[in-house]
């Protein structure tokens, strides 16, 4: 593969293959694709239930490619979210698996949290944290 020579670029897919494998190992699934749906859902559950300055905060914690997924398709104008409770935020995620259902949205989302936490500073994860409802805020930490 023929490299452009800028590190951040060259690597950016191995950072997504390395955050793809911790979410397989972590939930013990085989299927990548599902972990990349489960890693994309989340992440724009959470990017649209922060404020649009939260939001922005957080993506400046992530790599390349884990940031364009984050922002792909955003409408700044309409988040935060209106509901943002636990089961809106795992509705919203779950939707997305509608022809082979998560077993447990909660399991699977916290694994998702679980390896933010790993990848991005303890400030801005905490930070992010406490920009949550109690409740979700509760499946973050």
């Amino acid at each position: 593969m023929k490299t452009t020579g800028i590190t951040t670029i060259d690597h950016a897919p191995q950072v997504v293959a390395e955050w793809l494998n911790q979410l397989q190992e972590d939930l013990g699934w085989p299927d990548r694709s599902r972990a990349y749906l489960l890693l994309r859902e989340t992440l724009h559950a959470v990017r649209d239930f922060l404020t649009v300055d939260e939001a922005a905060d957080l993506a400046a914690q992530l790599p390349l490619l884990i940031r364009g997924i984050f922002f792909d398709g955003w409408i700044p104008a309409k988040t935060p979210a209106k509901l943002r409770t636990v089961d809106d935020f795992l509705d919203r995620v779950s939707k997305a698996f509608s022809g082979d259902p998560l077993a447990e949205p909660a399991v699977a989302v916290a694994s998702v949290f679980s390896v933010l936490r790993r990848q991005i500073s303890r400030g801005e994860y905490r930070q992010v944290a406490w920009a949550m409802r109690k409740p979700l805020r509760d499946l973050w930490m």
